[in-house]
């Protein structure tokens, strides 16, 4: 797998000074072309504990918007808070974010409980180990849930595959799509469906 090198832009982009050579050639007439004038400011490059910190920063941020939205649509459809990131390993500028949890009734099964997430990434969602499977660089994001089980490690959740087969809900780059499967599965009544298919 390709190694990637991090480095702050911003503070490249904040320590490299504005040129003004043409300040000094309206003053004296000369171009100063001396090599220390050329030299490029030193890039700092950063662990990836580093980018993974900055990572995890974003995408709690994006979480707490995200979830302050879908509580914000209706006072009788309220979800908890429940935000925690997690980077992947060999590429630790990506990573999701998981924002609540609750329990919905489908049509072959009672009570289920399933987790809502977003990724900076689309990839699709595999079985096993590997739970990402084939990362896209076409869209920025995916939103996500997945039917979870309490583990029997204390605070893990496991994927629940009798529900679709997968366990996969559903999966979209789409915000407004997400916000609206969201809310229809956490409304408790027909009503609040009906306005929420009209979105």
């Amino acid at each position: 797998m390709k190694k990637f090198k991090y480095y702050d832009a911003v503070a490249y982009k904040r320590s490299a000074p504005p040129s003004a050579s043409h300040t000094e050639f309206l003053r004296t007439g000369r171009i100063d072309r001396r090599k220390e004038s050329w030299n490029e400011v030193e890039k700092r490059y950063l662990s990836y504990e580093e980018v993974a910190i900055r990572t995890g920063r974003k995408l709690e941020r994006a979480g707490e918007v995200t979830h302050d939205r879908i509580n914000g649509f209706h006072r009788s459809i309220r979800f908890p808070k429940l935000i925690f990131h997690r980077t992947l390993l060999a590429t630790p500028h990506l990573g999701y974010c998981h924002i609540t949890v609750a329990n919905s009734t489908f049509a072959q099964f009672e009570n289920v409980q399933w987790a809502f997430y977003m990724a900076n990434f689309f990839s699709e969602i595999g079985e096993g180990d590997s739970f990402f499977q084939k990362i896209s660089d076409q869209h920025g994001r995916m939103y996500f849930a997945v039917a979870i089980n309490p583990s029997e490690q204390e605070g893990r959740l496991e994927i629940n595959k009798k529900v679709r087969g997968n366990g996969v809900i559903f999966r979209t780059p789409d915000p407004r799509i997400a916000m609206k499967n969201v809310l229809m599965l956490g409304a408790r009544n027909e009503e609040l469906r009906k306005i929420i298919r009209t979105l």
